[in-house]
């Protein structure tokens, strides 16, 4: 059974580690890198946790069990306050079709019902296409805007919408 915690700083360390292990896993599905991000001090962390508690922005881990096999934050643009952004999403390649990653974008949907917000968006390399097909088939449509992902220009991302 999948269950879904709010990230947090009493998850900290579960956090800090399925996302550094997500970076190394999925290196072009993120816009950061595990270069860059495994330099990050504990304090860093923790602030970052405090973020996904804060007004307009919440980020899950996913469980099966004690194992996390996934996690995902969203939060919401200024001015359009009617706009989430998803990020930071991935799920451990063993827990794939498995329903964790449509749990977390339910998840995601629920609290964005909640607050009022108008859709969902994000962002996805064009060499991912396993992602694009899940994030289709959760009804996310490419809006036809692309720009140059930032780890490798050679690289596309799309943006994709998911009306609320």
């Amino acid at each position: 059974m999948i269950t879904l915690e709010r990230i947090s700083p009493g998850n900290v360390l579960v956090f800090k580690t399925v996302r550094l292990r997500a970076l190394q896993e999925a290196p072009t599905a993120f816009g950061s890198t595990y270069a860059r991000e495994s330099q990050l001090t504990d304090e860093d962390w923790r602030q970052r946790s405090l973020r996904w508690t804060s007004d307009g922005n919440i980020g899950y881990l996913a469980f099966c069990g004690d194992q996390c096999c996934g996690l995902v934050a969203c939060y919401t643009e200024q001015p359009d306050l009617g706009r989430g952004h998803v990020v930071s999403i991935w799920v451990d390649p063993d827990y794939r079709r498995a329903g964790v990653g449509h749990a977390l974008i339910e998840a995601l949907k629920t609290w964005a019902f909640s607050i009022d917000l108008l859709e969902l968006h994000l962002h996805v390399t064009s060499v991912n296409a396993g992602a694009i097909r899940f994030y289709e088939r959760l009804g996310f449509r490419r809006t036809g805007k692309t720009e140059p992902y930032p780890n490798d220009p050679t690289i596309v991302e799309y943006e994709m919408i998911l009306p609320l």
